[in-house]
């Protein structure tokens, strides 16, 4: 992996965009336009990092800086393995805009525990049931889950 574009560099190292632009600005990182985004060298901020990768997880970095909501879903998981779970809800809504079920799940979750985002049940439930909607089989059991607490006959 030669270049990562600065919104991965971003969740990767926990870093401010203001404080790449004030690297770029100083000299000390570099970047370069591709398409419009700003590259920069992987190997100048891989030492700056907020958690490990090992080598095996670098084709999942590259593959979800691409744009590959699978990728998406592992590096999330990454982060959360790690403790980042910020980093993790990026990825996640990245993938879950793909309609990538297993990252509607994922996503929903944080929302339900408030894991790095604010608690919100309702949109936690919300896209576990999209997730559902998705063939998730993990979301389809925790909606029959939660519509098996409702008796099925009470009509208002």
């Amino acid at each position: 992996m030669k270049f990562i574009s600065l919104a991965a560099a971003i969740t990767i190292t926990e870093w401010s965009e203001r404080t790449f632009w004030r690297r770029f600005a100083d000299g000390s990182l570099t970047r370069e336009n591709e398409q419009g985004r700003s590259m920069i060298p992987f190997d100048l901020i891989r030492p700056h990092m907020c958690m490990p990768l090992d080598t095996e997880d670098l084709p999942v970095l590259a593959g979800a800086d691409a744009g590959k909501a699978e990728a998406q879903n592992d590096l999330a998981l990454i982060f959360l393995a790690n403790g980042k779970p910020k980093g993790a809800v990026y990825w996640l809504e990245l993938a879950a805009k793909q309609d990538y079920a297993s990252a509607m799940n994922w996503l929903g979750r944080c929302y339900i525990e408030g894991n790095g985002v604010p608690k919100d049940e309702n949109l936690g439930i919300m896209w576990i049931s999209k997730a559902a909607a998705h063939g998730d089989k993990i979301s389809q059991g925790q909606m029959q889950a939660i519509l098996d607490r409702f008796p099925r006959d009470a009509v208002a």
